[in-house]
């Protein structure tokens, strides 16, 4: 097998909170991503879902080096080359790798500039890279737009004449003509209708297969999820609790707030109950609980729960949970307890 494009090990973003008062000293910390671990094969479509909050988007954007991580290493192997630590890596020479690692944004009015034209837009990243011009450019730019489903006459337009659907696909152009290996889509479908959903989505795979891209798909429409990706990485409180294979994750989870997400999609049946009663609120990143951050909401929570916090395990059907009741040991304890 191949190497991994993407190999995150122990990812972190704490941001400081500060108190009151001239000094303003650091009181404490917002534990947004918190030991974050997953590899990413090429040509894979990896979801990252959970509720708001839970750290999806700052793990996105450390991942990229929007966001300096606090900890970790995030290896990025472009073109099959050595591995290249982008966490710790100098500006400098982070600059010759944002080729290959582009990012499609959630909102596609507010991720372009009202005051540039569709062609200016798209040839951007190829001209702050300088690696076309003249010619050259104007052909690249339209080539992308046609693979996109735009045409190429839309270059002197504005990003208002365009439709929401359609402005998202010049988000798509604009990332995809740097020929990138690496794509991250952050929530990149959740602001359209459900139909151009469904054509967004379809474009994304056929580009996939054409240009060999692999995709970090950050949602929490688990019906979108069920479609586009092949893992599902599960976050909440800023750690990943559960990553499997799509088919396995929505046909037998295995951590408790898995199951619970799935319970509170909706389904177009008016005789079926929704099964969402998990109590309480979201784990506060700054007040995080002991032990495993979920167990104040958990109805299986037993004594380890709240104390031990539980790593990433082998739980069947290539899936890996960070849950005790998948624990040989913390499990047998329980059933001799009662």
């Amino acid at each position: 097998m191949s190497p991994p494009l993407l190999s995150v090990r122990g990812l972190g973003k704490h941001f400081p909170i500060y108190g009151r008062g001239f000094v303003r000293k650091v009181t404490g910390l917002v534990r947004a991503v918190d030991e974050v671990t997953f590899d990413l094969a090429p040509g894979e479509t990896l979801g990252l879902v959970g509720e708001s909050g839970s750290g999806k988007t700052t793990a996105a954007r450390c991942i990229l080096r929007a966001l300096t991580p606090t900890a970790g290493t995030v290896l990025f192997r472009p073109d099959d080359g050595p591995a290249v630590d982008l966490a710790t890596l100098p500006e400098r020479a982070l600059k010759p790798l944002r080729p290959r690692m582009q990012m499609i944004f959630q909102d596609p009015i507010s991720s372009l500039n009202p005051r540039m034209t569709v062609g200016q837009i798209v040839a951007e990243p190829l001209v702050i890279h300088r690696l076309a011009r003249g010619a050259e450019l104007d052909d690249r730019v339209a080539d992308i737009l046609r693979k996109v489903g735009l045409k190429p006459e839309h270059r002197s337009r504005y990003p208002h004449a365009f439709s929401g659907g359609q402005r998202q696909r010049i988000g798509i152009a604009r990332a995809l003509i740097m020929r990138p290996s690496l794509v991250v889509a952050d929530e990149a479908v959740s602001a359209l209708d459900v139909s151009v959903q469904a054509q967004v989505l379809n474009l994304l795979k056929d580009l996939q297969a054409e240009f060999r891209l692999t995709y970090l798909f950050v949602a929490h429409n688990l019906d979108v999820v069920r479609h586009f990706c092949d893992r599902v990485a599960v976050m909440y409180a800023g750690r990943i609790v559960e990553l499997a294979p799509v088919h396995e994750l929505f046909t037998q989870p295995k951590h408790p707030y898995t199951r619970a997400l799935l319970s509170a999609v909706p389904w177009p049946d008016p005789d079926v109950k929704m099964r969402f009663d998990v109590p309480g609120e979201v784990a506060d990143p700054s007040r995080l609980p002991p032990g495993c951050a979920f167990h104040p909401r958990c109805g299986e929570c037993f004594a380890p729960c709240r104390t031990l916090r539980p790593e990433l395990i082998e739980a069947g059907g290539g899936t890996r949970a960070a849950c005790h009741l998948h624990d040989p040991v913390q499990a047998a304890q329980r059933r001799a307890t009662g």
